[in-house]
């Protein structure tokens, strides 16, 4: 298994993504893999 660590210079940042990743039920591995998805999809436009 492998892991990720994010720092944050900006602790609104973070809680921001906090409060949108528990709005939506998600992990934080939820959300990078929505991001992921989402983001590959705007390539394909």
């Amino acid at each position: 298994m492998r892991s990720l660590e994010i720092t944050f210079d900006d602790e609104s940042a973070y809680e921001r993504l906090q409060e949108t990743k528990e709005r939506h039920g998600l992990t934080w591995k939820g959300m990078l893999l929505r991001a992921q998805r989402e983001l590959d999809s705007e390539d394909d436009r």
